[in-house]
């Protein structure tokens, strides 16, 4: 059953990867879509994309979510009250030791993962309250269960987004509202190109010899996790491909003979 048709679903980071796929099976169960994301261009370029293949509305909202003052400018400015909630916007920068890693790479990444996605969650989430439903529906890690070499930060961030998700459950306790994670291992997107600073080769190499997951596999499960009976709440999904055992533990056969 399809219960998504006509809701309004606000997804952050829709310009690329999972956050495109998933405005594309939003869209494509019938959902009304905000879309939002740091390049414009892209924005419109989805916008006009769905519209030509979808009898939805679409609204468009450029801006960074690190920009608490423009999260909140968008939220306020909604014509439709947001029925779902996609906090996808997320990025890992660096791949560095404790001991030497950039500054700049952990505040990106700090101020995206965790305030970033709180300060959506915190706007759209008041809203919610007062109409008693909605679901927040966060893109979480297998990162936020494991830590790896290099990636101190970045899965502290998601480790944060684990625990922000049970809290706000909790807070939102005696309410119709539902919270949701979906936790991926290694998905083929433009994550490792952003992790490397555009270094194409270095990205490349983390999918070699694997076959990872797609966006479009990870956007399936966040529609199906959105599509669930009014009652029910799956709380968190752990998806790794089938190559993929943990964070740091990935099966690559040797294609030579």
């Amino acid at each position: 059953m399809n219960r998504l048709k006509h809701k309004w679903v606000l997804i952050t980071g829709a310009t690329s990867g999972i956050g495109r796929a998933t405005a594309e099976c939003f869209a494509d169960a019938g959902a009304n879509l905000v879309i939002t994301g740091r390049r414009e261009d892209r924005l419109i370029d989805l916008k006009d994309n769905l519209l030509s293949k979808f009898d939805i509305s679409i609204e468009t909202y450029c801006f960074d979510v690190r920009d608490r003052n423009a999260c909140k400018a968008c939220v306020d400015s909604l014509k439709n009250p947001v029925d779902i909630l996609v906090n996808n916007a997320g990025l890992a920068s660096g791949l560095d030791p404790i001991d030497s890693a950039d500054f700049d790479d952990w505040d990106k990444m700090i101020d995206t993962n965790i305030k970033g996605l709180l300060s959506m969650t915190r706007f759209v989430s008041e809203k919610m309250r007062v109409r008693n439903e909605g679901h927040i529906i966060n893109i979480g890690s297998i990162a936020g269960y494991e830590s790896y070499p290099g990636g101190s930060v970045y899965c502290g961030t998601k480790h944060a987004v684990k625990a922000i998700t049970q809290g706000a459950k909790m807070d939102l306790t005696g309410t119709n509202i539902r919270v949701s994670s979906v936790s991926p291992g290694m998905v083929e997107t433009e994550f490792s190109e952003v992790r490397f600073h555009g270094d194409k080769e270095k990205a490349d190499n983390v999918y070699q010899n694997v076959k990872p997951l797609t966006a479009m596999d990870i956007a399936e499960i966040i529609l199906f996790t959105a599509n669930r009976p009014s009652h029910v709440n799956i709380l968190d999904t752990i998806v790794l491909p089938v190559q993929q055992s943990s964070a740091t533990i990935v099966h690559r056969p040797s294609t030579s003979r």
